[in-house]
Formats: C-alpha cells, sequence, structure tokens
C-alpha cells in the first residue's frame, strides 16, 4: 500500500503520510525502516538533530528501491542558520545520508530572537539552484516568519511542518498557510504522549469505521488538507497508519474532533516564537 501523491506549489508531489524517524536509531531502527518501506512508505521525514539521516539513507540503499521512488525530508538545525554555514550543513547531511538531493529540506525552527531565519533561507534558495534540493520548506514558522522569507526573497516554501493533533488543532496556521499557497504537515499528528487517543469522540469513531484511533485521528489530517507524519516503532502500527485512505469522516465528525483542542495544547509548549533550539 502506498499514499496517495500531493502537488506542492512548485510542482512536485509528496505522498499525503510520511514517516517519522525521531528517536529511531541503531540496527533496530534500521529494520524498523526497512519494513516501513517494504510496507509501501516512501516519505521518509529525518532532521541532523533526530540523529537518524544516516540509518534513513542506509535504508534506502538496502531496500534495493530505486532512490527516485523515495521523498526524502530532512531539517537545518538553529546553529547553522549563517549563510555559509546553512549551505555546508546541507552537503554535510548529503554526505552523512550517501544522497545526492534531497526532496525537501527544511529549515527546523524559525529562531526569532537569532534573526538569522531569512539569512538560511537564502542559503537553501541557492541549494535549490544548485541541484543539491528538490524542494525548500520551513517548519514551526508562524505568518510574520513567512512573510519575512517570501517578502525578502520572493520565494515561498513548499511545506511548513508544524505540530498539529487534537488537542492543538492550528486552524489558524492551518488557514495561514493555505492563504500562501503552502502545504501543511503535521509533525506528532497523533499528540505523542497524550491521551488524544483515548478520547470517547475517537474511539466512538473508531468503532463505527473499524479502524483504530490513530488511524481516525490520521484521517482527521488528511481530510484538512494536512500530511501527517507519525512515528511508530510497532509494525503492525506503521501498517495501520498507511492505511487510512479507505474510509471518509463526515464534516460534523471532523468539527467534533477540532472541539478537543485545548487553550494551549502543545505537547511541550513549544512556542516558535520563543522556543531556542538546543546547540
Amino acid at each position: 500500500m502506498k499514499a496517495p501523491l500531493i502537488t506542492m506549489n512548485d510542482g512536485h508531489q509528496i505522498p499525503a503520510v510520511g514517516l517519522g524517524t525521531y528517536q529511531i536509531r541503531g540496527g533496530e531502527g534500521l529494520d524498523q525502516i526497512l519494513t516501513a518501506i517494504q510496507d509501501g512508505y516512501r516519505l521518509l521525514d529525518t532532521s541532523t538533530n533526530y540523529d537518524s539521516e544516516g540509518i534513513v539513507g542506509e535504508a534506502i540503499r538496502r531496500s534495493g528501491i530505486p532512490r527516485s521512488e523515495f521523498f526524502v525530508t530532512t531539517k537545518l538545525p538553529g546553529k547553522y542558520h549563517h549563510y555559509e554555514d546553512a549551505l555546508t550543513m546541507i552537503q554535510e547531511s548529503l554526505f552523512r545520508m550517501g544522497l545526492d538531493y534531497f526532496d525537501l529540506y527544511l529549515i527546523h525552527w524559525p529562531l526569532p530572537k537569532r534573526g538569522l531565519y531569512v539569512e538560511a533561507w537564502k542559503a537553501m534558495v541557492t541549494a535549490q539552484k544548485l541541484g543539491l534540493i528538490r524542494s525548500i520548506g520551513v517548519s514551526n514558522f508562524e505568518p510574520e516568519h513567512l512573510d519575512k522569507i517570501i517578502d525578502e526573497t520572493g520565494v515561498t516554501p513548499a511545506i511548513n511542518q508544524i505540530e498539529i493533533h487534537p488537542y492543538w488543532v492550528q486552524e489558524r496556521m492551518v488557514k495561514a498557510n493555505q492563504e500562501r499557497g503552502i502545504l501543511t504537515e503535521a509533525w506528532s499528528p497523533l499528540g505523542r504522549g497524550s491521551d488524544a487517543l483515548k478520547e470517547a469522540v475517537i474511539t466512538e469513531l473508531a468503532e463505527k469505521y473499524g479502524k483504530t484511533t490513530a488511524q481516525v485521528i490520521l484521517r482527521w489530517h488528511a481530510q484538512r488538507g494536512i500530511i501527517p507524519i507519525p512515528k511508530s516503532r510497532n509494525l503492525q502500527h506503521q501498517r495501520e497508519n498507511l492505511a487510512i485512505f479507505d474510509f471518509e469522516l463526515t464534516q460534523t465528525e471532523i468539527e467534533r474532533i477540532n472541539l478537543l483542542e485545548k487553550a494551549d495544547g502543545r505537547i511541550e509548549g513549544q512556542d516558535p516564537n520563543e522556543y531556542e533550539e538546543f546547540d
């Protein structure tokens, strides 16, 4: 089973569900990624900060599947926002992964207090022109951050990957992305470590459709036009997370899930305007 493809604003296509690799490491992690690839995952999401770039690249090589069939995403750490540092880091990540190009490269956090994210964005535009990256995007960017890089470079991100789950619905940001022609990806789409999977409305809908609670939440994302990036070490859960395209929630059901949102439902309280990424 493979996820359907969605066309980004630059004309490239991206799978509608991805595999997150945060904290997936070592030989066991390699096997988990290989199994996910065998089950149909093609969008593989990693980051320099996750320490998983190497095993993602190794899994691609071992899979026997042509590189062109994969959609590989990684991210720029905060301490490399200076122009030359960003260009160097992009090339180092390619070397670590054993790849010639990335399908998507993101600025991991804007870090507005440092004020260098425009410089990082300009480096990514250069890397795209050099053929090192096919699509460029951002992560955890607020509307003012998006507008600043667009205004100063004329280049609009293809993707903005942000925290979204039933406790943090992010309607404001999803709309802001849509208004700018930017696709939204969701990290921690199941509300990692929260009780979202146990909520009554979620369990009720899972029973109605003969699906798991995770599948209901992932379908909620998909119908909102969001690309979820779930992470799971459980092989059965990996398969289930991909099998969300054979049922459909009603608009009323989507709105019922939206009502689970909390005043500040962020998993770790990471406000993009305040968050200082670790060095």
